[in-house]
């Protein structure tokens, strides 16, 4: 009886496990740090210092706890790491000559696939940088957006929402990774026609601090879009026709409003003469 197949990339690590291993039965060398060169296509291109720092200091009081993964080269005799960039840029400043790591064989595909994989997973990557990652599988190794998103888990919808934000001007993408701005302003952004109505909006937004859901007005508004209103409800006939004996017996302006639970009785006055009228109709007080 045949084996079920197991998923591609989507699974992340698990893809390059051989048929039949559990991650505990996986041996672990331990290979020398200064051997081991980096991902060209890793997609991250920032970490953040303090972060660094701290794994550092982690590092160096309990050693690293997860594996790195890498592939050999044989040519080279070097190893290509797939996965764990902090953690051999921890183990370095922590002034380890040796990390823990799992070697397996990956193309340049995987490569890029796997570290994407789990920067996506540990939320590691800022939306440009899995933009840009997501570009490299389109263009470089012809996947569809498809095809990207079952290697990653994301819904299709999700990988060509980050693909175009790379469509945005470069003053928009730098504000984007600056933090200056949320990926839910970049989107709203891309509504607009140009990449100078871009820019035009995105200084309104920095200058009164928008919320997203005031940039997408906002954009709405220079596209020309006018905002869809409720059309109001037709007046109720009883209510209408209750309105004008108040109005007849008060000798003023009375409006009546109706919810689902009692209501408002609002009479209008436009001098105090009027008022001392209406408390007499009322209450038939002088």
């Amino acid at each position: 009886m045949s084996m079920p197949r197991r998923p591609g990339l989507g699974r992340g690590l698990e893809a390059l496990i051989p048929e039949g291993e559990h991650p505990s039965q996986i041996g672990t060398s331990y290979i020398p740090q200064e051997r081991i060169v980096t991902n060209p296509r890793q997609p991250r291109s920032h970490i953040d210092p303090e972060e660094l720092a701290e794994l550092t200091a982690s590092i160096k009081e309990h050693g690293i706890l997860q594996p790195l993964l890498v592939t050999y080269d044989d040519l080279s005799g070097n190893y290509t790491l797939i996965a764990g960039e902090r953690r051999l840029l921890a183990a370095r400043q922590a002034g380890l000559d040796h990390v823990p790591a799992i070697v397996r064989q990956a193309s340049e595909q995987q490569r890029l696939e796997l570290a994407l994989i789990e920067n996506l997973q540990r939320a590691d990557l800022t939306p440009l940088e899995a933009a840009d990652a997501y570009r490299q599988l389109v263009e470089d190794f012809s996947l569809s957006h498809e095809e990207v998103a079952a290697r990653v888990g994301k819904s299709r919808a999700a990988v060509t929402n980050t693909l175009r934000l790379l469509k945005l001007p470069v003053a928009v993408q730098q504000a984007l990774v600056d933090g200056l701005i949320s990926e839910g302003h970049a989107r709203s952004l891309l509504a607009l026609p140009t990449p100078e109505a871009q820019e035009a909006a995105l200084r309104v937004i920095l200058k009164q601090g928008l919320s997203v859901r005031q940039t997408e007005e906002l954009v709405r508004k220079l596209s020309g879009h006018r905002p869809v209103r409720t059309p109001k409800a037709l007046p109720n006939p009883e209510v209408t026709a209750l309105e004008e004996r108040l109005r007849a017996r008060l000798g003023t302006r009375v409006k009546l409003n109706r919810y689902q639970r009692g209501g408002t009785l609002v009479i209008h006055y436009y001098s105090d003469e009027e008022l001392d009228s209406i408390i007499e109709a009322l209450l038939g007080e002088q």
